[in-house]
C-alpha cells in the first residue's frame, strides 16, 4: 500500500508541477521542451531516464518535479518508480523489526533533521531551477529541431 501511495503522490505532485509550465517564461519554456526532445530522442534515453526513475538514488519528489516541468510522460516514470519502491519498501518492512530494537529511529530522526540533510534538499530544488536554465536546443539532432 506504501508504494501504492508513494507512486500516486509522486504521479499527482507531476501533474501539479506541470501546470506550472503556464507561468513559465518563454526562453525557460522553451528549454524545457527542447529538455523533453533530448530525453525522447533515442530509445536508450529513455530507458536510462525510466531506471533512474527506478532505483535513484536522488530524491524522488524533485524527479517528478522536472518530469512535470519539462512535460514527460508520467505514466511510465510512475510505474517504473513504484516497482523500486515495492522492492525498497519490502526490504524496509522486513528489517524494521531488527532496526527498531537497535534504536535506529531516533537515528533516522536526527538525519533529517539535520543542516546536511536539510541542505541537500535544497541544493536538489536549485537543480531543478538550473534544469530549466539549460539552453536544451543544442543537444538536438537536426530531425528533432523541425519538429
Amino acid at each position: 500500500m506504501g508504494a501504492l501511495s508513494a507512486g500516486l503522490g509522486r504521479y499527482v505532485l507531476a501533474t501539479y508541477t506541470g501546470l506550472l509550465r503556464n507561468r513559465i517564461s518563454g526562453k525557460v519554456l522553451t528549454n524545457l521542451q527542447s529538455a523533453r526532445k533530448v530525453l525522447e530522442e533515442k530509445s536508450t534515453r529513455k530507458i536510462i531516464l525510466v531506471l533512474l526513475f527506478m532505483i535513484s538514488p536522488l530524491p524522488s519528489a524533485q524527479l517528478f518535479e522536472a518530469a512535470g516541468l519539462i512535460g514527460a510522460r508520467l505514466i511510465p516514470l510512475t510505474l517504473a518508480f513504484f516497482s523500486g519502491r515495492l522492492v525498497t519498501y519490502s526490504f524496509y518492512v522486513a528489517s524494521a523489526a531488527e532496526l527498531k530494537s537497535r534504536g535506529i529511529s531516533e537515528m533516522i530522526t536526527k538525519e533529517l533533521t539535520s543542516f546536511w540533510a536539510i541542505a541537500f534538499q535544497i541544493a536538489m530544488i536549485a537543480l531543478i531551477v538550473l534544469l530549466t536554465r539549460i539552453n536544451w536546443s543544442r543537444f538536438l539532432t537536426a530531425k528533432n529541431l523541425e519538429s
